[in-house]
């Protein structure tokens, strides 16, 4: 029954499809990479240059960050949260 479960996760949870890539990264990826708690200064040192997907399409991380009041995030939750406050939520769009 092990090997059953073991295969099962294997297979991917969604299809991928095929099209046209999407430039950027999740802002949840770019959250990953750092260490809780973390100051919005060393966040832009550190990952400011990085390039996050916004609803309307690429966007520098530190640029966002410029619209961000807090200067102190307690949980990467706190600070996703806080950059989809300016960048919004929603589907990415793609190019064709």
């Amino acid at each position: 029954m092990a090997d059953d479960e073991s295969e099962e996760a294997e297979e991917p949870a969604v299809e991928l499809g095929e099209g046209p890539a999407v430039e950027g990264a999740p802002v949840a990826r770019v959250a990953s990479r750092l260490t809780w708690p973390q100051e919005k200064s060393r966040i832009v040192e550190k990952e400011g240059d990085a390039v996050i997907r916004t609803p309307d399409g690429p966007c520098e991380l530190d640029e966002v960050l410029d619209a961000v009041d807090v200067t102190y995030f307690d949980r990467r939750q706190t600070f996703v949260a806080a950059v989809e406050d300016v960048v919004g939520r929603g589907p990415v769009e793609t190019a064709e």
